[in-house]
């Protein structure tokens, strides 16, 4: 079984009958995973483990902080000893330190995994801000406005998101033209070979 196909397993069971829209969104975060394999190579899987588990940690049964990132990492690894990399990804996704400094998270954030790898982390940026909540494919801006319209102005993901949305909307824009470009090589190779 594939590290990809494991995360999906329990990403399922947790999330599925839980916290149905919450699943939804899961599923198209890891289709965005997969069609990031032209720019991955061999770290697509782990990629698409990242994306099936990002959320996780919105479980009931796993909230200890109520910080989603932390508890789903922490959850990994002390239940399901996974690598801590794919606990790394968990834990950092989405600019969560940013989140984790308004809920005064932000020491056990930064010390407890480690960092993750920057171009993995920048593709699970892209996978989680072009994936809408109910499971559509959607922009940064409109994955953005639909974040603030869920939290009130003074929540702490407002404020959050509201520090980090230059580097989000910065890194889909990277990791669109990383595709982009991977696409156009791939296209003049056929061509050439063709």
């Amino acid at each position: 079984m594939s590290q990809s196909e494991w995360a999906a397993q329990i990403a399922r069971k947790l999330l599925q009958d839980q916290l149905p829209v919450r699943w939804a969104h899961t599923q198209r975060v890891a289709a965005q995973a997969r069609s990031l394999c032209p720019i991955l190579g061999e770290d697509a899987d782990l990629l698409e483990a990242a994306s099936w588990l990002h959320d996780i940690g919105y479980c009931a049964d796993l909230a200890v902080t109520g910080f989603h990132p932390l508890d789903g990492a922490r959850y990994l690894r002390d239940v399901e000893a996974a690598d801590n990399l794919l606990c790394c990804l968990v834990e950092h996704h989405t600019c969560a330190i940013v989140e984790a400094r308004e809920r005064g998270l932000a020491a056990e954030l930064a010390i407890e995994f480690g960092r993750p790898r920057p171009d993995l982390d920048e593709a699970l940026i892209y996978c989680d801000m072009t994936s809408g909540p109910n499971g559509a494919l959607t922009t940064v801006d409109a994955r953005l406005a639909e974040i603030f319209a869920r939290y009130a102005p003074d929540h702490p993901v407002s404020h959050a998101i509201r520090r980090a949305a230059p580097a989000l909307v910065d890194t889909v824009h990277v990791i669109q033209a990383r595709v982009a470009l991977a696409t156009t090589r791939r296209l003049q190779l056929a061509a050439a070979v063709g």
